[in-house]
């Protein structure tokens, strides 16, 4: 067809501009039928070009058969484009993020097919391939040629460059209902030149990537998808095996489920092996993933898309040779998960260029910032993490890196005790192994709080740290690593935790052939033994340690190891024993300018002396101890003193006063963090609220008191408490049946 050529005074109007008024039938007074303006709107040259026949572009991909849970997300897509279509200003983006794998398009068709009735004037969809096994994306000239051409536009009406392209696109759904699917985006500007430009459009993206320019220049929600939860991971797989052979084995479903983690490219994976070996039992696949080394070759599923490690390195290959060199080290890093200060100590980095890397790989979905400033991976990208880590560093690189992580943790954890502990014998620890970035270690703290809150978090990161250094043959860090944790272990009631270091710690003392580490590994361990009450090994290591402080003629050795002693002979009901060796720690102690430590010992003989019957000698050491706590700002001793003071109360009749004392005390061992300690004194305390007869303050505080034991794994003083708490209430309900009267 000829095209109709149109006066040269419109050179002014942009392509857009025209082709809204070929829209509506009219262009420089003319009828256009079935036509399309094209031409060049720096001369003027403008014609209209024939367009076929009206379409309504169905291009949605099928939606995944066998697509499981998600309602929350489904939901919120759901809200989204509703509250956009309410406000009518902008065109409704949604950006659903997440790692490969983790069914980001299953979602986005999924919803597209289930709301497809919104959008009558067509979908449309494509792959950008922004993460594609080539590794070269989609280019958005091509992509919007593709949508010109679902909707009708001949290949020679469309006009060169990419802003005439686009511009004639939005033209084209302008004032329509449809869906636009931009799926496996890599970056923002992929896909601005797609975005409709009118609110009745809707337009659904998924990356890996945080889209954050689609967010702040063009208002789009992001959502984003994490792993699967149990029950929808379990829903997953049985849709694909049936749910009687899931009923058949549910041991060996709960452990492919496990190490599936909830990804679920992982589930379909291992569902699609399962499904094509029906007579297998699932222990099969199960016993293949068992194997840390072979369990990304379990889940290959024979193709590219089907396969865990391939999915992965699409997302890899996107990153600059740092970027991939500490994704792998964050793979082999210790615990599970990782602080922005102890990734920057790991990769040799500046705090600031730490984080710069960091959010990089959060972009990719590779990582993720579960709370401000930690970032941990999902336990598959994690093994991939160190496939590349070991298949792209040296062994040194990596030992070294780890070596500096190690000592971030421990200089960081020995100056947090120090802030808990600063009384407690000090002991000197080795200097970093590696170099370190400047100001990078350790990291400060300004008060104990700070301290117990950086121990509180890091605690399971530490005791990974411990058994890296046990495994790699660190034997001056397993013993060093082991003392600065005792003190924090106590105060929280780790007590399980603080023998399985303290029991590494002494081997490694015994290896190193080191006495002074072997004297304190024996005392702490046996301090350790006598308190989850296994006497006869408590017994044997303080023993040894008293041996060792003796011949070696180590006062302060000899001190803590007759004060610990004190807590062995009390749970073997012998306070007797238990005063002598209070008495002996004293003596030393007096020798000695540790005034903290005198009030320690004056306290331990105060409180033997109280429950053999000494009373006034008690009161006199317990005060004695009291005062020299508070006269040196030793909260810890002033919390125990005030302790016995209530014992003592209580014991001899003056009930209030031991309330008060009870009280203090328990407001000290709060302020510490002691949940140990508190424990006990929460026992005390309802102990004499009860003879007071405040039953309801002594109920909460044995409750109270009943939870932390349980907490820290103390049956015995749990079941005591809790048969305290029964009797108590029966008690009650006896005297509530009599009448008032009397009987």
């Amino acid at each position: 067809m000829t095209a109709e050529h149109m006066p040269g005074g419109h050179a002014a109007r942009t392509v857009e501009s025209v082709v809204r008024n070929e829209l509506s039938g009219r262009v420089a007074g003319h009828v256009v039928q079935a036509g399309v303006i094209h031409g060049d709107v720096h001369t003027g040259d403008l014609y209209v070009h024939p367009r076929r026949e009206r379409v309504v572009p169905r291009q949605l991909v099928l939606p995944p058969r066998l697509f499981t849970g998600r309602t929350q997300h489904l939901a919120a897509l759901t809200h989204d484009v509703a509250e956009q279509d309410d406000a009518g200003a902008t065109v409704a983006i949604a950006v659903i993020g997440g790692p490969g794998g983790v069914g980001k398009t299953a979602l986005a068709l999924h919803w597209a097919h289930r709301n497809i009735d919104r959008f009558p004037d067509g979908q449309l969809h494509v792959d950008l391939r922004g993460f594609a096994p080539s590794g070269e994306a989609m280019s958005p000239e091509v992509a919007v040629r593709g949508f010109l051409d679902a909707l009708g536009v001949e290949p020679a009406a469309i006009p060169p460059g990419l802003d005439a392209q686009a511009a004639l696109y939005r033209s084209l759904v302008a004032g329509k209902r449809m869906l636009v699917v931009l799926d496996n985006v890599r970056g923002s500007e992929q896909v601005e030149p797609l975005l409709p430009g009118s609110p009745t459009c809707t337009v659904l993206v998924t990356s890996r990537r945080r889209l954050t320019g689609l967010v702040t220049r063009h208002g789009a929600r992001p959502l984003d998808l994490g792993v699967l939860t149990e029950a929808e991971a379990r829903e997953l797989f049985t849709r694909h095996v049936g749910a009687a052979r899931v009923a058949t084995e549910p041991h060996a479903v709960a452990e492919l489920l496990g190490w599936c983690a909830g990804l679920p490219i992982a589930i379909s994976v291992v569902a699609a092996r399962a499904a094509r070996h029906a007579t297998f039992p699932l222990a099969v696949p199960a016993e293949e993933l068992r194997e840390e080394s072979e369990r990304l070759d379990a889940l290959d599923g024979g193709e590219l898309t089907a396969s865990l490690r391939a999915v992965l390195s699409w997302s890899y290959r996107a990153l600059d040779r740092e970027q991939a060199d500490i994704f792998g080290l964050l793979g082999l890093a210790p615990g599970p998960d990782i602080s922005l200060l102890a990734a920057a100590a790991l990769a040799a980095l500046s705090r600031p260029r730490a984080h710069a890397v960091l959010q990089v790989l959060e972009d990719a979905s590779l990582i993720q910032q579960h709370v401000p400033g930690r970032y941990r991976m999902h336990d598959l990208i994690r093994l991939y993490a160190t496939e590349q880590a070991d298949d792209d560093q040296s062994r040194d690189d990596r030992d070294t890196a780890l070596r500096r992580l190690a000592d971030f943790y421990l200089h960081t954890a020995f100056a947090a005790d120090r802030l808990l502990e600063p009384h407690r014998p000090l002991m000197e620890i080795d200097p970093p192994l590696v170099p370190v970035v400047p100001g990078g270690l350790p990291h400060w703290m300004p008060d104990r709080a700070a301290a117990l809150a950086w121990l509180d978090t890091e605690h399971p990161c530490l005791l990974a740290t411990h058994r890296l250094a046990v495994t790699r043959g660190w034997h001056r860090m397993v013993w060093q690593l082991a003392w600065t944790l005792t003190a924090y272990h106590g105060r929280r009631g780790h007590l399980q935790d603080d023998l399985a270091v303290l029991r590494a710690g002494l081997l490694s003392a015994h290896r190193l052939e080191d006495t002074t580490a072997l004297l304190w590994a024996h005392q702490f361990l046996g301090a350790a033994y006598a308190l989850v009450d296994r006497h006869a090994d408590a017994f044997d290591h303080l023993g040894q340690a008293l041996d060792l402080a003796q011949d070696a003629h180590d006062v302060t050795g000899q001190i803590h190891t007759h004060h610990a002693f004190t807590w062995l002979w009390e749970v073997q009901e012998d306070d007797q024993r238990a005063l002598e060796h209070a008495t002996s720690a004293l003596r030393l102690c007096r020798g000695l300018d540790q005034p903290v430590w005198e009030a320690d010992m004056l306290n331990s003989v105060g409180w033997f002396s109280a429950r053999l019957g000494h009373h006034e000698q008690a009161r006199t050491d317990c005060q004695a101890a009291l005062a020299l706590s508070r006269r040196h700002h030793y909260p810890q001793g002033e919390a125990y003193a005030l302790d016995s003071l209530g014992y003592l109360a209580h014991h001899t009749g003056d009930h209030r006063k031991a309330e008060d004392y009870y009280q203090q005390s328990l407001a000290l061992y709060r302020n510490l963090g002691d949940a140990y300690d508190e424990a006990i004194i929460l026992d005390h305390l309802g102990e004499t609220q009860a003879v007071l007869g405040h039953h309801d303050q002594a109920r909460h505080n044995w409750q109270q008191a009943l939870e932390l034991y349980r907490t820290q794994h103390r049956a015995a003083e749990a079941d005591r408490t809790q048969s305290r708490l029964d009797e108590h209430g029966d008690r009650e309900h006896r005297n509530a049946e009599i009448p008032a009267g009397g009987a």
